[in-house]
């Protein structure tokens, strides 16, 4: 509650205790959705800015949450105006062939958590903000379609997209690593 208050009234030592307490995991956070660590430091920056001028927090979910809801948003920003949505539609034609999710699931169940970011941030633009709403934002399709102003079908075709290339990622990994 000290914390809060602080940044409310402006203390340098509330915001540092604020930014120390959150700044590593939000950069993991504005990373997943640029996928470039410079560009991730960047919205993290421009992130905590718009915290330190504007804190709305009111209370009606935890600190972290809208602290991560802040950085996801101003991910989505960046990237917008990065104009990097405009591979967004996919027509279904150009959906890649998915190896059996099954068995990946099991070979891959043992892949770093690391590992895995790093497949995730190598993921198209849209394919990986898509990927990241549903799964760690836990968004509906609809819920994705409003945020980044494309059709609810596009929001499914990306998502399935983002799947099938993660799919097909981790089993040339399994493959690989075998070898």
């Amino acid at each position: 509650m000290e914390l809060i208050e602080g940044c409310r009234a402006g203390k340098d030592s509330a915001r540092r205790a604020l930014y120390t307490l959150f700044a590593r995991q939000m950069l993991a956070v504005c990373y997943r959705y640029t996928g470039d660590v410079d560009a991730a430091h960047d919205v993290l920056h421009d992130g905590f800015v718009k915290i330190f001028t504007h804190f709305t927090f009111r209370g009606e979910c935890s600190l972290a949450t809208w602290v991560t809801r802040v950085m996801v948003t101003q991910s989505i920003d960046y990237l917008r105006k990065q104009q990097r949505f405009s591979q967004l539609v996919v027509a279904e034609e150009h959906l890649p062939d998915v190896p059996d999710e099954a068995e990946v699931a099991s070979e891959g169940s043992g892949l770093s958590e690391e590992t895995l970011m790093k497949f995730v941030a190598e993921l198209p633009d849209g394919c990986r903000t898509v990927f990241n709403l549903y799964v760690f934002e836990e968004k509906s399709h609809k819920e994705i379609a409003e945020i980044l102003h494309i059709k609810e079908h596009s929001s499914t075709s990306q998502f399935y997209r983002a799947k099938s290339m993660l799919i097909k990622r981790i089993k040339e990994y399994i493959d690989h690593e075998r070898k």
